[in-house]
This record gives structure tokens, C-alpha cells and sequence, in this order.
């Protein structure tokens, strides 16, 4: 099958990122890459446009887009056409944070690059053959039939990470995703089998802004006594939880880690985050039955060697241990020779993924 030029477009809760690669059947290769903050989402639209225009890269053959959340309707990777985009609408209260964005750099990409092959790449997909025992939640049956379900999420950057593996995939993973949104998943054979985040990416371990699981009874609570209405709940979990309202100060984990040694509440936003991840990594390893290789990947996994060092010290009782100068310097294995199991640092490529994918449902 013939070479194509892919832009790939990944719009995140925290940064818009967006790359141009030629793709065939024997990899792929990045002409050209940037990144942005999702706030400043309407400059990269313009921005997109102008840097292929002055570096000139040829044109895109195809726009691959990730889609965090296609609903119960959209679980593979697809064409975009009337029905899909209509599809995508119906389903933006899944993830409200992420959704109308996508949505805008689909109808933007539609605009600019008329009559170009658009291709949704959907988060959700990795997960789209979850077990039951994990993808059924806890509510009435009846309930179920409306796609209320577990869902998981960061699947474009789960994929990348048993690409990366390839033929040393183990048969036990554990990912853990951290950045500003964080999900753990237990991987068996190169399959999903549980994941912390559930219905949409607000549920699991603590994130950013957003506060992970809650016990729903504090949302009634809140609902009955404080009379919050939805939008409410939704700004207060989504925008105004996680490490930014446990510290007071900021989601982001290295301004939390310059002011933890003057201020409580850093150090303690630090510390429930680890705990919170290394509470599911545990879960995750009693779902595989044990654990052959865990991986950090993401902002804060693939950068943060103290919150590495954090979540696996108190995983020792299970046999995993840190070689301290490897993990500092990003050496894999970043376990010691006592380890019972591996250690590794790997760089999420979910720009790499979209591409990929928008290939093979194009070419």
C-alpha cells in the first residue's frame, strides 16, 4: 500500500498537540511536530495551517483526529462522515472536557483541507473488549442498556506502549498513564482486562483538576444541602479537584513540587496522588494475578523520577524495587536486580498511533 502524509491531531484537557508523518506499510516517520496549550486552541487552528504553508511540507493526504470518547455507538477507529459527526455530538456529555474541542478541530480540519479524509481514532477502542466483571458497573440493569458502562480511556497511548513492546510484550502489564489526566489499566497478552477511569476520564485515581473516584453519596450531599445543580458538580470535579483543590494552588505537579518543602498542602496533594496510583497499581496486579513488567508513561510518569520513586516504595512488599540513579536518569530498566519484576519508562506516542491508524483505514 502506498505512502501517505497523516497530520495527526490530539487535542487533550491540557495540550493540543499535532504532528505531520508519512506513513506505508513499513512504519512511520514524523516530518514535523508542535504543541500548545488546549486553551489556546483557536491560535493552533491558524497555527496548523500557517506551518505547513512556511515549512513547505506537502499537503495532508488524511487528518487522523483523537476522539476521547465516541459513546456506546463508536468503539473502532472510523471514517468521519455526517452520521459519525452526529454520533460524536450525541455523545459529548462523556467527556465534557474534551469533547467540544475535538469537535472543533474536526469541522476546522474539514474546512481547511476540503474533500481530505478525516478519521476518528477513539480512546475507548483499547478497551472495547473489556471483560465483564470489569466493564459492567455496580448500578440497575436497566440502566446498562443506555451505554452506561465502563468505558476506560487513554487508549491511544495504552496501544503505543504495546507497539513500543513488541515481541517483549510480557503477558502481565501494568500502564500507568500520569499527567494531567492519570488512568492505571492491567493489560493480559496485549489485551485490556480492567482500567481505572469508568464512564468518562473524571473517575479513578486523583488527576490534575479532576478529583478521580468520589463516594457518590458526597455528590448527593452536595446536591441536597449545598443545592449545587449539574453544571456545578461537573466544574467542581472536573475543573476544580484533584491536585488543584487538594493543594490550593496548582494541578501542575512541578509547581506542586516547588512549593512542597514550605507548604503543606503541596506535600499533601503529592502524596494522595501517589497513594491513589499506587492503591490501583496494587488492584491492577491482583486482577493479572501477579505482574511481569510495570510502565510509566505520561507527563508526570515519564519525567517525575520522585513520584516514581514514591509510588514504588510502598509496592515493595510485592517485590518492586528502584534502582535510584537508573530511575533519576530514565535508564531502563529503572528497577534493581532484586526486582521481581520490571521497571520501565516508556514514551506515550499517541500522536504516532493516530497516524497509523488514519493510514490503514485510508491507504
Amino acid at each position: 500500500m502506498r505512502s501517505l502524509n497523516i497530520l495527526s491531531l490530539n487535542s487533550g484537557s491540557s495540550s493540543f498537540k499535532f504532528g505531520l508523518y508519512r506513513v506505508d506499510s513499513t512504519g512511520t516517520e514524523q516530518l514535523f511536530g508542535d504543541s500548545v496549550s488546549t486553551a489556546d486552541h483557536p491560535d493552533a487552528m491558524t497555527r496548523i495551517a500557517s506551518v505547513l504553508a512556511a515549512s513547505g511540507m506537502p499537503p495532508p493526504d488524511a487528518v487522523g483526529h483523537r476522539i476521547v470518547h465516541g459513546g456506546p455507538a463508536l468503539r473502532q477507529h472510523c471514517r468521519i462522515d455526517d452520521a459519525v459527526l452526529r454520533q460524536l455530538q450525541a455523545a459529548v456529555a462523556f467527556a465534557p472536557l474534551h469533547a467540544p474541542v475535538a469537535l472543533a478541530f474536526i469541522r476546522f480540519a474539514q474546512a481547511h483541507f476540503p474533500g481530505v479524509p478525516q478519521v476518528a481514532c477513539f480512546d475507548t477502542a483499547f478497551h472495547a473488549e473489556l471483560p465483564e466483571v470489569a466493564r459492567v458497573l455496580p448500578i440497575a440493569r436497566e440502566l446498562q442498556s443506555e451505554g452506561i458502562q465502563r468505558y476506560g480511556f487513554h487508549g491511544l497511548s495504552l496501544e503505543s506502549i504495546v507497539q513500543q513492546l513488541g515481541n517483549g510484550m510480557p503477558v502481565r502489564l501494568v500502564i500507568a498513564h500520569l499527567g494531567n489526566g492519570a488512568s492505571i489499566t492491567a493489560v493480559k497478552g496485549g489485551k485490556s482486562i480492567d482500567t481505572s477511569m469508568g464512564l468518562t476520564p473524571t473517575g479513578g485515581v486523583i488527576m490534575g483538576t479532576r478529583s478521580g473516584d468520589l463516594d457518590p453519596g458526597l455528590l448527593v450531599y452536595l446536591m441536597r444541602e449545598k443545592r449545587l445543580d449539574a453544571a456545578q458538580i461537573e466544574a467542581l470535579v472536573d475543573h476544580q479537584s484533584g491536585l488543584k483543590g487538594i493543594s490550593g494552588l496548582d494541578s501542575d505537579m512541578r509547581e506542586l513540587h516547588k512549593a512542597a518543602p514550605s507548604n503543606p498542602s503541596a506535600r499533601l496533594a503529592i502524596e494522595m496522588f501517589c497513594q491513589s496510583v499506587r492503591k490501583q497499581i496494587a488492584a491492577m496486579i491482583a486482577v493479572l494475578d501477579g505482574l511481569d513488567l510495570l510502565v510509566f508513561t505520561g507527563g508526570i510518569g515519564e519525567n517525575d523520577a520522585a513520584v516514581r520513586a514514591s509510588i514504588c516504595a510502598s509496592l515493595s512488599w510485592m517485590g518492586i524495587n528502584l534502582n535510584e540513579p537508573r530511575n533519576r536518569l530514565v535508564i531502563n530498566p529503572i528497577n534493581n536486580a532484586t526486582s521481581r519484576c520490571s521497571v520501565q519508562v516508556i514514551v506515550s506516542k499517541e500522536d504516532e498511533q493516530i497516524a497509523r491508524h488514519t493510514w490503514a483505514l485510508v491507504a
